[in-house]
C-alpha cells in the first residue's frame, strides 16, 4: 500500500471542467462579470480540484482522518463563499428564477435553517458510521460531499450572498458566524480526548508521516476547532472594525478641520 501512488479522479476533472464551461458561457451569453468575480471563480475551482483530487482525496479517503478534515475545511468554509463572492446577482437570478425555486432558496437560506441545516450535517458527517460508510463507498462519499457543500452554500448566503434581499446586517452577521463556530467544537473535542480508534477505516497499517491513529485523530479535532473556528472569528472581527469606523462619531475638532487642499 502506497498512499503516495498517483491515482486519477477524472470525476472531479468533469466536474470542474463542466463547472467552468457553465460559468465563461454565462458570462458571455448573459452578462459582465468584475475582475474580483473571475478572481474569486478561479480560487473556487483551484480549491475544490486540490481537495477533492490526488493526493489530498486518497490521503483522506483512506489514509488519514486529519486529511478528511482538511478536506471538509476547504469544501465547507473555504470554497464556498468564494463561489458566492464569484457569481453576480443577475447570475444567480437567472439559475433560480423568481418562481418555486427562489422561493425554496429564500426560505433555506433563512439564518435559523440554513445555520441549523448546516451544523446538523457536519454533526452527521463526522458520525462514526457515516464515515466508514463513506469510505467503502464513492457514491456515499460524493453523496456526503455534495450534501456539505450546498448546505454551506445555504449557510453562506445570508453572509455575502449575491442577493441582497436575503443578508443580514454586519451585527446579526457577527452573531451568526459567532453561533457557526460554537456547534463543530463538540465533535471537535470528542476527537481530540477520544480513547482508542474512532474510525475503523483508517486503521491502517501504512502510517503516513508517522501519525498514529490516535495522534491523527487528535490532529482532526484540531484542525477542525482551530481551523473553521479562527476563519469565521476573523471574519467577525473584521466586520466589527468596519462596522465600527462606519458608525464612529466625527468629533468637533474633524467637523471645524477644513478639508484638504487638492
Amino acid at each position: 500500500m502506497n498512499p503516495w501512488r498517483f491515482q486519477a479522479n477524472p470525476e472531479v476533472y468533469l466536474l470542474v471542467a463542466f463547472l467552468i464551461g457553465a460559468y465563461i458561457y454565462m458570462v458571455r451569453a448573459i452578462g459582465p462579470v468584475t475582475r474580483r468575480h473571475v478572481a474569486c471563480f478561479t480560487g473556487a475551482m483551484v480549491l475544490l480540484f486540490v481537495a477533492s483530487t490526488w493526493p489530498v482525496h486518497q490521503l483522506a479517503e483512506r489514509y488519514l482522518y486529519s486529511a478528511h478534515m482538511v478536506q471538509h475545511m476547504v469544501l465547507s468554509y473555504f470554497m464556498p463563499p468564494l463561489l458566492l463572492l464569484a457569481t453576480p446577482e443577475w447570475l444567480l437570478r437567472a439559475l433560480i428564477g423568481d418562481g418555486r425555486t427562489y422561493r425554496t432558496v429564500s426560505r433555506l437560506a433563512t439564518p435559523v435553517v440554513a445555520g441549523v441545516l448546516f451544523n446538523v450535517v457536519v454533526v452527521v458527517t463526522h458520525i462514526p458510521g457515516a464515515v466508514n460508510a463513506s469510505v467503502d463507498s464513492a457514491v456515499v462519499h460524493y453523496g456526503l460531499h455534495v450534501l456539505l457543500v450546498s448546505s454551506a452554500l445555504l449557510m453562506w448566503l445570508p453572509v455575502i450572498g449575491p442577493l441582497p434581499e436575503l443578508r443580514m446586517g454586519i451585527g446579526a452577521t457577527m452573531i451568526y458566524l459567532f453561533l457557526q463556530s460554537v456547534v463543530p467544537t463538540v465533535p471537535a473535542g470528542w476527537l481530540t480526548f477520544a480513547e482508542g480508534t474512532v474510525y475503523e477505516r483508517y486503521r491502517q497499517p501504512v502510517r503516513v508521516w508517522g501519525l498514529s491513529v490516535t495522534d491523527d485523530q487528535q490532529l482532526a479535532g484540531a484542525v477542525m476547532k482551530l481551523g473553521g473556528s479562527a476563519f469565521l472569528w476573523t471574519i467577525v472581527i473584521v466586520l466589527f472594525f468596519t462596522r465600527f469606523e462606519t458608525t464612529r462619531t466625527i468629533t468637533p475638532s474633524e467637523r471645524a478641520r477644513p478639508p484638504a487642499s487638492a
